[in-house]
């Protein structure tokens, strides 16, 4: 399809099939036309052929125009491969709902768990690519091609970056009088039993499952991967004592902080956040150096319009600089970082950097 794109890199210069036709094996002309004719009569149809060409593109380029400019006429729906109540849904609600009034268009969430966030994902992959299908998920995004030896998606070549939505710290709690009462006792009870000690996950290769593994990897210690569904399910169960600790995403577990119901040990970040301050960072736990953020964003199916990828970036990005969306954000513990297509587009792919390091690090297996 022709995108605008220069003339010169549309036409080809080389001999036209007319003057072809004029020339005899050796290239000589083969009738009493002479060479300058033969020049003059190729000129004239590349020109004429350049003219259709030329309008033919101005025609589809004002039409990708108007299509992002009518973009949406029906409503959108925005899929998130996690549970609900998880930090991506809690996320992507609030912005659906500012979105939808920005637009003029209902925007719907559908939760599709399951498998990190790859039935979810495929679920996206599986609409029409014109940007009334969407996706929110987590860091998760990034962290799946660390752990999964195969995707059924190539999430660089089959998914258009559109929007950074936010990040927040995840907050490792334990159950409130369990039997690890601070990340010290923990740490010197998972050196005394290798591999013996579980920990949560909002599921296999989620970002909460790699912020876990470098917790590991930091203090030098193995510990036993316990999987769930998401977030809810995780927190639930380390509430109960049923596991030794989850790197809780903040906006998921500010509730059960502010009600007393878990022991935090630390937040993930490299500064304390203003949400919660009397809680320290688990680099000052003894964790040196320990720093990681959760992050949520918005993505589409590749061959989606680029008009369209741009409008929903800058409608995005509007909202998320909203007054409403900053204060609902701030309760929550989630800082809104607009940015450019482009600029998403390279955050994604060093966050993928950074948990394949992780992967690796911690020797979790690719499945």
């Amino acid at each position: 399809m022709l995108l605008c794109r220069p003339l010169w890199s549309i036409f080809p210069t080389r001999t036209s099939p007319s003057t072809q036709n004029l020339r005899g094996r050796r290239g000589k002309p083969t009738s009493r036309i002479s060479r300058s004719n033969v020049e003059r009569m190729n000129r004239e149809g590349q020109m004429k052929m350049m003219i259709k060409f030329a309008s033919a593109a101005a025609i589809l380029c004002a039409a990708g125009a108007a299509i992002a400019q009518d973009y949406p006429t029906k409503p959108i729906r925005v899929i998130v491969p996690l549970t609900p109540g998880s930090g991506a849904d809690i996320a992507g609600r609030i912005v659906a709902k500012h979105l939808g009034d920005a637009l003029k268009q209902p925007v719907l969430v559908e939760n599709r768990p399951g498998a990190g966030g790859i039935i979810g994902t495929q679920a996206m992959l599986n609409a029409d690519a014109d940007g009334y299908t969407l996706m929110v998920q987590s860091a998760s995004h990034a962290a799946n091609p660390a752990i999964y030896r195969s995707l059924p998606y190539d999430p660089l070549k089959d998914i258009v970056d559109v929007a950074l939505i936010g990040n927040t710290p995840y907050v490792m709690i334990a159950a409130k009088g369990g039997a690890y009462p601070t990340l010290k006792s923990l740490i010197e009870a998972a050196k005394a039993k290798p591999g013996e000690i579980p920990f949560a996950s909002a599921g296999v290769g989620t970002s909460t499952h790699m912020a876990a593994e470098y917790v590991a990897q930091v203090a030098g210690i193995k510990m036993l991967h316990i999987p769930y569904k998401g977030s809810p399910e995780a927190i639930q169960d380390t509430i109960a004592g049923r596991t030794s600790f989850y790197m809780a995403p903040l906006d998921a577990s500010i509730g059960h902080l502010k009600e007393g119901k878990i022991t935090p040990f630390g937040v993930s970040t490299a500064q304390r956040s203003p949400v919660v301050p009397d809680i320290p960072t688990l680099a000052e736990q003894g964790l040196t150096n320990y720093s990681l953020s959760l992050w949520f964003g918005l993505w589409g199916r590749a061959g989606t319009p680029p008009a369209t990828v741009q409008k929903l970036n800058s409608q995005v990005n509007a909202v998320l600089q909203g007054k409403e969306v900053r204060e609902q954000f701030g309760r929550i513990g989630i800082t809104s970082v607009p940015m450019k297509p482009d600029e998403f587009s390279k955050f994604v792919r060093e966050q993928m950097v950074v948990f394949r390091n992780i992967a690796k690090q911690a020797n979790i297996q690719p499945q």
